[in-house]
């Protein structure tokens, strides 16, 4: 199957097809973008908080490491002993309070919408720009030559932000506490060594004895919050 040949257009005929120009870059623009947001807010956290608490806490730890690592006819000990007597008593009381009255009013709710009442807008007009009809804010043109002015996509953006905010924050801790934490280590190692000898040793004892008798931890916190926004 031959391939047809294609006869090149003479200048004559190229002289008689329309175009239309398009409009310079200067004077048109892709994004063009219209948001209206309204937003409205209010925002109360009153927060009370009270805490109380009454804890002994005991963590003896008793921990013995040998290592050899990359080692040739070595020896690694590690000895830990640990004797560990903890006597813990409490007697009290722990009393936390935190009462809180708020009395917050957010009454300003009133924002500009942005929107336009449908009744009062144009019921039709002829944009004489265009050569088309307007219905209201929608422009319909009536001439394709037209559609290559302005914009191609219009962005207006109106933003009208009311914001109310409370955080009025009561808090109150108490504590009664006994702690003790004996810590018995020993560590030996042998790293790239040869006829190597680590030894580690760690002997601890520890008599501890906490008392808490007839005693009283009380936090109070009392807060009055009266907000109007």
């Amino acid at each position: 199957m031959s391939t047809p040949e294609l006869t090149p257009l003479s200048l004559d005929e190229l002289a008689a097809e329309a175009a239309t120009a398009l409009p310079t870059k200067e004077v048109i623009s892709l994004l063009d973008l219209n948001v209206d947001l309204d937003l409205g807010l209010d925002l109360a956290a009153p927060i009370d908080l009270a805490v109380a608490a009454n804890a002994n806490v005991a963590a003896p730890i008793d921990a013995a490491v040998g290592a050899n690592i990359l080692s040739t006819g070595s020896t690694a000990a590690a000895l830990s002993d640990q004797g560990v007597l903890i006597d813990q008593t409490i007697s009290g009381h722990a009393i936390a309070t935190a009462p809180q009255d708020s009395a917050i009013d957010q009454s300003n709710d009133v924002i500009d919408d942005g929107t336009t009442d449908p009744g009062t807008a144009d019921p039709g007009t002829t944009d004489p720009g265009t050569g088309g009809t307007t219905d209201g804010d929608v422009t319909v043109p009536t001439d394709p030559a037209s559609m290559l002015d302005g914009d191609l996509l219009n962005v207006d953006v109106n933003v009208a932000l009311d914001a109310d905010l409370a955080a009025p924050v009561a808090g109150a801790v108490a504590a009664n506490a006994n702690v003790a934490a004996p810590i018995d280590a020993a560590v030996s190692a042998n790293v790239a060594s040869v006829d190597s000898s680590a030894t580690a040793i760690s002997q601890q004892d520890a008599i501890i004895t906490q008392h808490l008798d007839d005693v009283t931890a009380r936090a109070t916190a009392d807060q009055q919050a009266e907000i109007t926004q």
